[in-house]
């Protein structure tokens, strides 16, 4: 071998770059790599120079172009490494870029992490084998009720939570008290709390708000910062919840921050109620609406193994029961769970005794016993939270300087529900119980009980710049819905015979119908209560439909006792209430449209009835406007069964999912069936 090829193959071994080091000597040695080939396969034979272009193997050299040969280069081994590198390289980034978008696909639809992808045995592997139809699938569409929530991905709720253990943890060292831990001091405690102090297990702590975790939440994965909301979306939403809403739940005990900002930072669960009952009022938010609601959703499955909850959360789940109908039994004893392991029932007394910090709990307190009790007189089932002697002494709260316009408006909820809870204590939940003669001088002791009631709170709640004379109107409003209530017991259990009535019965039952028929009369023709329809919480809802369906009903069973007005009037008055419902301006998504919907199937049934009954058409008074003019047209449909009470409520489009009455549905069990 010659000098200078020696000295070429030392200087090319010197200037290639080192290989790793490896476990054996021999792969310590830089590995020889031949040079970079810079001329076509032409030109290396003949040994001349080529002018192709070798950094891209690409183009032809001048010399085989002017003769026509084919001008191919023979890439080396070094080359094709580099190349090799160089792809290699580019695919990594690519793959970097999926996975990070696929990552963030799966986030947003709530699937597991990309990591559980393809482990042997994991949940997620299996879970791509399941059945769509499968039980836990179905559990997890059923969870959202409006067919657009069951088509949307935001909606798929798989598992993607981590496997459960109980957490047997103690704690690390006894937290100290200047006052000494009252509980610890006294023989009297409650036995949970001795089985604490011996065990000192996290688990079996009672959280109170004092010593609850008090943190912001990060704003950086809300529903707004993943984009699945718009920032312009949330604020209209925010404001119109800020200005309006909030002043129907009593103005300002139900959000107490002044920004969107502010939610933001304290409570994700709020945050998602207030969007989410927002975008039901406002036309056009139907989609926002869909999203919003499957987080709400989410975050509430989230908080039922919690053990640390914020005053601000158990705002978000009363928001969400006082509107959102399918949750809001559900949500309403979920809010009052979670407020008896802060101890907020315990808040009255500490803030009587001069601990001012307790008086945002305290009034939280009260504001879930009204929204216990919306739910539990609506539905017929016992409240949650009892009249002790916190309740029943609410007026002292008032007293405190504290106390504001908004805490009038509430304890004035108090105060009917107190008294609401006594009927349905006095008089049992058994609807096809009838009330003896001797009863009926408790009806009597109730009906003045609501009329000091209605004394007493009416003058006291002023005006409010968002929502007007509502406040005082509304009182006139509970107060008609409650005489409702109770006098139309006069007629439980009873069979469709006027002679069964007697003087004092009747009297009841008369007295039941001229409240139906004031409550409608409130609602068509007080401007504020007009207003009021779409944006007021679900009991107002609750006592339109039921004040319609009782005049229906006693219309149709009790005509010839003489307690109720006549067969025109209550088509007039229940086809006016149809059309204002049905001329609400709110989203889709809201109940006033189902309540229209159903209403008007039932009064087509009910006039069908009489119309049959009566063997042609009726002439109609021209006083009156029934029919055509009143924007009421009896359905085109001539098979029309008999108005039954069982059917009327399943044709309310599956109307017993919203309002199924209870304890107050005095007619529902002994009204006849038609043929």
């Amino acid at each position: 071998m010659s000098s200078t090829g020696v000295k070429r193959s030392y200087e090319a071994m010197q200037s290639s770059p080192e290989p790793p080091l490896g476990p054996s000597s021999s792969e310590k040695r830089a590995a020889k790599v031949s040079k970079i080939v810079t001329a076509c396969t032409e030109c290396q034979k003949r040994k001349i120079k080529c002018d192709i272009d070798a950094a891209t193997g690409k183009g032809v050299c001048g010399r085989c172009e002017k003769k026509g040969l084919q001008c191919v280069v023979n890439k080396s081994l070094q080359t094709l490494l580099k190349e090799e590198t160089q792809w290699k390289k580019e695919m990594e980034q690519k793959t970097e870029v999926t996975r990070e978008a696929v990552s963030e696909i799966l986030r947003v639809l709530n699937l597991p992490s990309l990591n559980t992808f393809g482990q042997p045995g994991s949940r997620s592997t299996s879970h791509r084998n399941m059945n769509i139809t499968s039980p836990r699938n179905e559990r997890s569409m059923n969870i959202v009720r409006f067919p657009s929530e069951l088509n949307s991905p935001v909606n798929s709720m798989g598992a993607r939570r981590p496997a459960a253990a109980m957490a047997m943890t103690r704690e690390n060292s006894q937290e100290p008290d200047p006052g000494g831990d009252a509980k610890t001091n006294t023989i009297v405690a409650d036995p949970m709390g001795s089985l604490y102090e011996v065990t000192k297990l996290r688990n079996l702590r009672s959280n109170s708000q004092s010593k609850s975790r008090q943190y912001n939440t990060s704003m950086d994965d809300d529903i707004i910062s993943c984009g699945r909301v718009t920032v312009q979306d949330a604020e209209q939403l925010f404001q119109h919840f800020s200005k309006y809403l909030n002043a129907y739940l009593w103005g300002g005990i139900a959000l107490v921050h002044s920004n969107l900002t502010a939610v933001r930072r304290s409570s994700s669960l709020l945050l998602a109620a207030i969007l989410t009952v927002s975008a039901l009022h406002v036309p056009g938010m139907e989609e926002v609406f869909d999203v919003c609601y499957a987080e709400f959703v989410e975050l509430i499955c989230d908080s039922m193994l919690d053990r640390y909850h914020t005053l601000d959360g158990i705002r978000g789940l009363t928001i969400g029961a006082f509107w959102l109908s399918d949750l809001s039994w559900k949500l309403s004893g979920h809010a009052v769970r979670i407020a008896t392991e802060l101890n907020l029932h315990q808040s009255y007394s500490k803030l009587m005794k001069g601990h001012s910090e307790h008086f945002e709990a305290s009034r939280l307190w009260y504001f879930l016993y009204v929204c216990d009790h919306h739910f539990s007189i609506a539905y017929g089932r016992p409240p949650v939270i009892h009249e002790n002697s916190i309740i029943l002494s609410h007026v002292k709260f008032l007293q405190l300087p504290q106390a504001t316009q908004a805490d009038q408006r509430l304890h004035s909820q108090v105060a009917v529900f107190v008294i609401l809870t006594d009927i349905y204590n006095t008089f049992g939940p058994d609807i096809e119980e009838n009330l003896k003669e001797e009863d009926l001088i408790h009806v009597r002791n109730f009906n003045h009980r609501l009329d000091q009631w209605q004394s007493h709170w009416q003058e006291r709640l002023a005006p409010n710049p968002h929502i007007g004379r509502y406040p005082s109107k509304g009182v006139t409003l509970h107060y008609h819905y409650a005489k409702l209530q109770l006098n139309s017991l006069a007629l439980r259990g009873l069979k469709e015979d006027s002679a069964s009535l007697s003087t004092t019965r009747r009297e009841f039952a008369s007295t039941a119908t001229a409240s139906a028929e004031m409550l409608l009369r409130m609602t068509l023709e007080e401007p504020d209560i007009r207003s009021a329809i779409v944006g007021v919480p679900l009991y107002l809802l609750t006592m339109i439909t039921y004040a319609t369906v009782f005049l229906l009903k006693v219309q149709q069973k009790w005509r010839g006792a003489q307690i109720g007005i006549d067969l025109f009037q209550i088509q007039d008055l229940v086809s006016r209430v149809i059309n204002q419902l049905q001329n609400a301006k709110a989203s889709q998504r809201h109940l006033t449209y189902h309540i229209a919907d159903g209403l008007n199937k039932m009064l087509g049934r009910f006039t069908a009835v009489e119309n049959r009954e009566a063997g042609a058409v009726p002439v109609v008074n021209q006083d009156v406007r029934v029919g055509p003019n009143s924007g009421y047209r009896v359905p085109e449909n001539r098979d029309i069964g008999g108005f039954e009470p069982h059917a009327m409520y399943g044709d309310m489009a599956d109307y017993n999912q919203y309002f199924p009455f209870g304890f107050f549905d005095v007619l529902s069990s002994t009204m006849p069936e038609w043929n």
